[in-house]
């Protein structure tokens, strides 16, 4: 443990002073193809530093952080696009790039004023925090429980232990997402919020766009989304090249996860998470497509619909987002991971 906390420091480290660079020397440069060169080693540096680290857990939240969220957030940055570009102060650069938030109001310069000082969001409420503390809290009971409940797993079926594994994933991501976003209210923002209960989801588009960890959609939209669809629909129209950027946002987050695995199992891809991926964007598309025929003559019922859609989204997860790890037993490791950190919180605890 003590090893992988100094692993965790030498990785994150050269990322603050690569954003701190990004900040104070790639801002000063012409935005476009010359900002977009300089940013190259520091694409290339999120992609590898992941590999320092050994735990499943703190390698898989870094190279989310860094190799996805914050490549994708430079990106747009070096065409003076997206959060970064708006970001004024270096703290709040260093906060919107390596976190998976996205703050509700960003500093914004004054049309009076050619040197304005940022401007400070306004704090998030204090019974909106209250609120999200509580179901925080809620969710890591939650997750304990099921920690508690693996004990038993050569009990269980094996169908049905997959499907805790599918619990397991969206409770530990909304804790994950959750934590992250403790620094930007320390710092007094007010940010988007990250997920809006996915199982509620009436569609694979509502889950997708509206509901499922909506940083990812928020970055992917103008980097993947628009430029794809803009492109395509001057040669295949305005229909087909709406329905061609939803297919390549789903390639890409299918290839963005496959490098995420490669982070965390360490070796080579089986294309089985970028299979999922493009499966639900072809679906996705054909939900598209069938709501324009209908135009809303027909739907199902809302409880049917959600049913079905976490349904599809738990048996296709199962189908091919599972086997890989499951393969490489790097959910048996982070299962682990969780249990060897409960019994060093007992032990914290019983010494007081």
């Amino acid at each position: 443990m003590e090893e992988e906390i100094k692993n965790l420091t030498k990785v994150w480290l050269p990322a603050i002073t690569s954003l701190t660079y990004c900040h104070l020397i790639t801002s000063r440069i012409p935005k476009g193809f010359p900002r977009l060169i300089s940013l190259l080693p520091i694409f290339y540096l999120f992609i590898t530093l992941p590999l320092a680290l050994s735990s499943s857990h703190l390698t898989g939240v870094t190279s989310f952080f860094l190799t996805w969220l914050a490549n994708f957030k430079l990106l747009l940055f070096a065409f003076h696009q997206g959060p970064l570009s708006e970001t004024n102060k270096l703290q709040h650069f260093i906060l919107v790039a390596s976190l998976p938030i996205k703050i509700t109001q960003l500093p914004h310069k004054s049309k009076n004023n050619t040197n304005p000082s940022p401007q400070i969001p306004h704090p998030t409420q204090e019974p909106h925090q209250g609120s999200s503390f509580l179901k925080l809290a809620i969710k890591i009971a939650l997750l304990v429980m099921l920690l508690l409940v693996y004990d038993y797993r050569q009990y269980l079926h094996p169908h049905l232990v997959l499907v805790l594994y599918c619990c397991h994933l969206y409770l530990e991501l909304e804790i994950i997402l959750a934590l992250a976003a403790i620094p930007a209210h320390i710092f007094g923002f007010e940010i988007e919020p990250q997920s809006n209960e996915p199982y509620l989801a009436t569609s694979l588009q509502d889950f997708w766009g509206r509901r499922w960890n909506l940083m990812v959609s928020s970055i992917l939209r103008p980097t993947v989304y628009i430029p794809v669809q803009r492109i395509s629909s001057c040669v295949i129209g305005i229909r087909w090249g709406r329905l061609l950027g939803v297919v390549a946002t789903f390639v890409v987050s299918g290839l963005m996860h496959e490098l995420i695995y490669y982070h965390v199992i360490r070796v080579p891809p089986t294309w089985e998470v970028t299979q999922f991926f493009v499966l639900h964007g072809g679906c996705v598309a054909v939900e598209i497509l069938a709501k324009e025929a209908l135009a809303d003559r027909w739907q199902l019922p809302p409880l049917v619909s959600r049913v079905c859609t976490v349904a599809f989204v738990v048996v296709t997860g199962i189908w091919l987002f599972f086997p890989q790890p499951l393969r490489s037993n790097t959910v048996e490791k982070a299962v682990g991971e969780l249990l060897a950190l409960v019994d060093y919180i007992k032990r914290v605890i019983g010494k007081r």
